[in-house]
């Protein structure tokens, strides 16, 4: 496994993860949107037939491959190669043709103007947004749009939530990932100069589990698979266990937020 690792001292102090190292999690895991979730893009004309979209950190591929019944045509990118081979593999195993490759967002080898929207879904907060703000406006064609999404556990006010993440911060606590509250998607004034800011909206979901989905989908998060040494990986594996079979009922939901921000090239 080639590692991608990421290290910012402004994300858990720090600490490098590779979303490489959870990628079985990830195509397993976290295909957890609801359709609300993606009617949010479709309800503003995005991601649908005649349109040219290209994904940003797709990581497995889950909002092309969701959205694919839409009709656009779809590129996804990925720093990590490992995310990538899984997003070719589910959309083969559905006959869906799908163009993946691996890339960071701020070294993109398309020419101007090759796309109508461009998406980033729980990933934007990663890239180097004075690289990437005028890259991203001239990848897209006149009047073209960026839709930024985002949709995180609210911890304070969903009690199974809160006592994941302390879990995790308990084998790890330089993550930074924890304490979500309702808030809307973050857009850097990088942007300004090459978008005006079109539209956004937040909404409550109820995501459905299982204790095997739930645990999955806490194991592929950075501060978790992506980043904790084997050992520690093993004992929050069996503590999160020992936690979801006391505190848990077999199926259960977890609120959470989501948010979309729409930007058009100006």
């Amino acid at each position: 496994m080639i590692s991608t690792d990421i290290r910012r001292n402004d994300i858990d102090s720090g600490t490098p993860f590779d979303f490489g190292k959870t990628s079985e999690d990830y195509a397993k895991y976290r295909d957890i949107y609801p359709p609300r979730f993606f009617e949010a893009l479709t309800d503003r004309g995005l991601c649908v037939r005649g349109q040219r979209v290209l994904d940003l950190g797709t990581g497995t591929g889950v909002l092309p491959r969701c959205m694919y019944r839409y009709g656009a045509e779809w590129v996804g990118t990925d720093i990590s190669e490992e995310q990538i081979s899984q997003a070719k593999r589910l959309a083969d195993m559905r006959n869906m043709q799908i163009t993946f490759l691996t890339s960071s967002a701020e070294t993109l080898p398309f020419p101007e103007g090759s796309f109508d929207v461009i998406t980033a879904c729980q990933c934007f907060w990663y890239f180097d947004h004075p690289v990437i703000a005028p890259k991203l406006a001239t990848l897209l064609k006149p009047g073209g749009r960026l839709a930024v999404l985002q949709m995180n556990w609210l911890p304070y006010e969903d009690a199974l939530a809160q006592a994941s993440e302390n879990l995790v911060l308990q084998f790890n606590p330089e993550w930074t990932g924890a304490g979500n509250q309702r808030q809307p998607v973050w857009i850097p004034e990088d942007y300004d100069a090459f978008f005006e800011r079109e539209s956004a909206e937040q909404f409550d979901l109820n995501v459905p589990f299982t204790r095997e989905s739930w645990h999955g989908r806490m194991r592929a998060c950075r501060g978790v698979g992506a980043s904790l040494s084997g050992e520690k990986l093993a004992a929050w594996e069996q503590a999160h266990t020992a936690m979801l079979m006391q505190n848990a009922p077999e199926t259960f939901t977890i609120l959470h937020e989501a948010a979309i921000a729409v930007l058009r090239r100006r």
